[in-house]
């Protein structure tokens, strides 16, 4: 398991790196890559940094998830809605992600100047480590981001250097490239609530400050579906059984209010869609079960993190609780592996969710 993580200006970037799922994808053999241009160009030359084609899942409604192949297949999607000719990217992975993007695009027949947003739910590194470079391959494209998320997206000076004081020029250069800023006179700051236009596709940005303050979700009515970045928690594919999807909050460090949680939750429901599409990872459905699984999953942390409050070996027994938690979910959800299989899969969760709720019980007065 890989656990990267830069703990000051409430971001972090995390990797999840166990993989098994049956999530059929393709990478289209027969895909008009090379159009001229500048896709051309990027045919050429930034797609040839990932060697291969980005796998896709192509969805309802113009909307397609495309692995960004950050940490482990299938860990990390980036969505393209794609409306009458014009598009956008939900989600953008890290930089190695951005050939796989342009790939995408042009998989659906498209090109880099048909992006009209690029939408990030927020900033952690996961989510929008590449919006950066991205951008500068997308001539007419916007950035919309949250208030509080911008001033990263346009220097991201902070970002990296907290990011190397953890963890090494050398290894954050490995892992995420140049974090490239954003111009601000490309990024778009959404009033909550607000809703933009995609050649006639109305969607609207919500704020959603219980994961991270910067955090908003995208509800699309035309898909019957809202983007939920990490505000509608994780559900990994390995974990789904005949019951359906196995979903659990996210309380990474640094930010995490369970109060705004539950709110972001509702906020979600509120926009009554039929499927909530998660960077970790894409569709899920059965949304009423879930939404419910996910107020119990925040009020159990909760009710974990103040068991152990007064605890001398606090962080190692709400590390172990947590663990146990998971097993008797994953047991009564149905899941037919032994608890080293669930350890592989869920062990980092385990151990952002317990630096999450400690750093939350050391807010508590």
């Amino acid at each position: 398991m890989l656990a990267w993580g830069a703990r000051g200006f409430g971001l972090e970037i995390t990797a999840r790196c166990h993989y098994h799922s049956d999530l059929k994808t393709s990478g289209r053999p027969d895909a008009p890559h090379n159009r001229g241009g500048v896709s051309a160009f990027l045919r050429e030359g930034l797609y040839s940094m990932s060697g291969h084609q980005a796998q896709t899942t192509v969805l309802d409604d113009g909307i397609v998830a495309i692995d960004t192949e950050y940490a482990r297949p299938l860990q990390d999607a980036s969505h393209l809605i794609v409306e009458g000719g014009r598009a956008a990217f939900v989600d953008t992975g890290v930089n190695s992600s951005v050939p796989l993007l342009i790939d995408a695009l042009a998989q659906q027949g498209l090109d880099v100047g048909d992006v009209d947003y690029v939408f990030l739910t927020h900033v952690h590194l996961d989510h929008a480590g590449g919006a950066g470079l991205l951008m500068q391959h997308l001539p007419n494209a916007s950035c919309v981001v949250h208030r509080y998320g911008a001033p990263h997206m346009i220097d991201p000076g902070k970002l990296v250097a907290g990011t190397e004081a953890v963890y090494g020029e050398e290894q954050t250069r490995s892992v995420y490239g140049v974090i490239e800023p954003i111009h601000p006179s490309r990024i778009i700051i959404p009033e909550d609530e607000q809703w933009l236009d995609l050649n006639g596709r109305a969607m609207q940005a919500i704020n959603t400050e219980g994961h991270a303050r910067h955090h908003y979700v995208l509800n699309d009515p035309q898909s019957k579906g809202v983007f939920s970045g990490d505000s509608f928690g994780v559900s990994y594919r390995e974990l789904d059984t005949a019951k359906g999807e196995f979903i659990i909050p996210t309380t990474t460090p640094v930010q995490f209010d369970p109060e705004e949680a539950h709110k972001s939750v509702d906020r979600i429901m509120a926009c009554e869609p039929e499927q909530v599409y998660l960077t970790h990872y894409s569709r899920v459905r059965n949304l009423g079960r879930l939404a419910a699984d996910m107020h119990d999953g925040i009020d159990a942390f909760v009710a974990m993190a103040r068991d152990h409050q007064g605890a001398e070996n606090r962080t190692e027994q709400l590390s172990a609780s947590m663990f146990e938690y998971f097993v008797q979910r994953l047991t009564e959800h149905g899941y037919s592996g032994d608890r080293e299989m669930m350890f592989s899969i869920l062990s980092i969760d385990v151990d952002l969710n317990t630096q999450g709720l400690e750093v939350w019980l050391s807010k508590q007065v």
